[in-house]
């Protein structure tokens, strides 16, 4: 009587002991589960990193030209007629804004030793109003814009922010807004002012070589090129806002 046991040796009483097959590599063991013997292992070994094939002994890393943390401001004043209902500042109770961070739309670029920003923080305003049932809400963006001074800094450098965090957010009733084209033309609004901040680094791509010596990529990138550079930036898409990436 023979038993198929996967490379295992049977022996049956009152017969001459079966001499098993060549027993196979466990990589390839095709026994069902149930009947293998010790299970098929399969060793799988990581490939050996290849040495890269450079042409010379130089590379190209970042060099640091500064980081800050900085503010930014974004303002915005409003005759109290932008909400239905109110007529005299009197009859507000109170004042809500919510930032919209996800929604934020910056632009930034750099001239020679400054970081400039410019951009647009989409809000709601809620207003309560004695008289008025429900409260009011308005739906709009605030713009704010900033210039950081960074000794160094040259227009092919490159620039990274952190995500934009709320420090406070203000509100002051009974600020005047000019409505026409004489400054007589004044009614009473509400200044809405809200202060952000986030971190700004400034890198410039350098070759160093093997002996650790180091020279810029462009070695003109500082150059005075005569004319102040002048920019046109992006609106924001559909009006809904959106990071604009930074260059």
């Amino acid at each position: 009587m023979t038993h198929q046991n996967c490379g295992v040796k049977v022996e049956v009483p009152g017969k001459i002991p079966i001499k098993p097959k060549t027993k196979r590599k466990k990589q390839d063991c095709s026994c069902p589960p149930n009947k293998q013997a010790a299970g098929c292992q399969c060793n799988v070994r990581k490939p050996a990193l290849q040495p890269a094939q450079l042409t010379n002994d130089c590379v190209v890393v970042n060099s640091l030209v500064g980081t800050k943390t900085v503010q930014k401001v974004a303002e915005l004043t409003l005759p109290i007629t932008a909400f239905a209902g109110l007529d005299v500042l009197d009859d507000l109770v109170s004042v809500n804004v919510v930032p919209n961070l996800d929604e934020v739309t910056q632009n930034a670029r750099i001239i020679r030793d400054k970081v400039v920003n410019i951009g647009v923080l989409p809000v709601t305003i809620t207003v309560t109003i004695a008289g008025v049932d429900a409260p009011v809400t308005l739906d709009t963006s605030i713009p704010f814009q900033e210039h950081t001074d960074f000794p160094g800094a040259c227009p092919e450098d490159t620039l990274q922010e952190t995500p934009l965090e709320v420090e406070g957010i203000f509100t002051q009733p009974g600020v005047p807004v000019i409505t026409g084209p004489v400054v007589g033309d004044l009614v009473t609004g509400i200044l809405f002012k809200v202060v952000l901040r986030t971190n700004i680094t400034v890198t410039r791509p350098v070759i160093q070589d093997a002996q650790g010596n180091i020279c810029d990529v462009n070695p003109n990138r500082c150059n005075n090129i005569g004319d102040a550079p002048s920019f046109t930036l992006p609106a924001p898409e559909n009006a809904n806002g959106g990071i604009i990436p930074l260059s």
